[in-house]
């Protein structure tokens, strides 16, 4: 590798004749905005999800000293790693090497705004902002569909790594080349509400609370359910409140987070097309909330646009 603007990539598998291209990586630094996202929707476990307007902002530049720091503003400081331990550098680090190139060091600059381990999709955000800004400081050769199979490699399922790569409301699914995803527009008149506790969860834990198996009838109904959201969605909001039923994972996960669950139900007793954000605890709600509505408690509502276009990248300032 040559210094820390440079890099040599061969092509290791063509054969004994060796191919050697230097990279040139960009000067300056890159900015992206990473979205909120809310996975799940009820009945799409693991396949549908939704970005909201509410981003992380990171700022990345390769350091001329060949060091890695990281700044944390915001949600996550003093908490989060400030090395290449940190979940964006390590995104960074596979789509680098990916490319086939590395940069010696690295700077970031995180600005938080999605809460923590809340079901609002803050890890995808990371791991999306570090694999679009190693893309672009590498002179942007990947394609949106690379980036999804890489985020969706990283963090094991793509449904939130897909809208917030692609914005708006979208379906993913794995097949033998990695993840992949198409976004579909959201009808205008959708605002969604999202109900976030002061405690947190951990998406391993929600996860151990699923059986390894589910009745055929179960399976079948959230089948029906799930494709009636994508109509309801796109363009049919009045059908949203039978649209959010669910079989496969709420009711399996409702004892590990019972005010979660509470708020879900004291939300749909209301008339309210209300579900687990992801693997909670926060709570997401589609159609209006009505007028007075009280959560009680530690819950804070936010009523947040959709965000359409997916994480976006452009040419910033290395802060200092």
């Amino acid at each position: 590798m040559g210094g820390p603007g440079t890099a040599s990539a061969g092509g290791g598998r063509r054969g004994p004749t060796m191919t050697t291209v230097t990279i040139s990586f960009a000067p300056g630094a890159y900015t992206v905005h990473a979205p909120a996202t809310s996975a799940n929707l009820g009945p799409g476990f693991d396949a549908l999800g939704l970005a909201l307007d509410l981003c992380d902002e990171v700022t990345a530049w390769v350091a001329e000293d060949g060091k890695t720091a990281v700044e944390v503003v915001g949600e996550g400081a003093g908490e989060l790693p400030a090395d290449e331990t940190h979940l964006v550098v390590r995104a960074m680090r596979e789509t680098f090497g990916e490319l086939g190139v590395q940069p010696a060091g690295l700077g970031l600059r995180c600005v938080n705004r999605i809460p923590q381990a809340r079901g609002m999709g803050s890890s995808s955000a990371a791991i999306t902002a570090g694999v679009t800004l190693a893309n672009a400081l590498a002179g942007g050769r990947l394609t949106r569909a690379d980036e999804v199979r890489i985020a969706g490699r990283i963090e094991g399922h793509p449904d939130n790594i897909a809208p917030c790569l692609l914005g708006g409301f979208t379906i993913a699914w794995t097949e033998a080349g990695g993840a992949r995803a198409v976004a579909l527009p959201v009808a205008a008149e959708i605002r969604p509400t999202v109900f976030v506790p002061a405690v947190r969860g951990l998406t391993a834990h929600a996860r151990a609370a699923l059986p390894a198996t589910v009745p055929h009838a179960d399976a079948a109904f959230n089948a029906g359910r799930a494709a009636l959201l994508t109509h309801a969605l796109t363009g049919a909001p009045g059908l949203l409140f039978e649209a959010t039923e669910d079989r496969l994972h709420q009711g399996y996960r409702a004892a590990g987070m019972p005010e979660t669950a509470a708020l879900v139900a004291q939300l749909r007793e209301a008339g309210v097309a209300a579900v687990v954000s992801g693997a909670g605890p926060s709570v997401l709600a589609l159609s209006p909330v009505p007028s007075g509505f009280a959560a009680g408690g530690s819950w804070l509502a936010h009523t947040l646009a959709v965000f359409a276009g997916g994480a976006r990248v452009s040419a910033g300032r290395i802060p200092g």
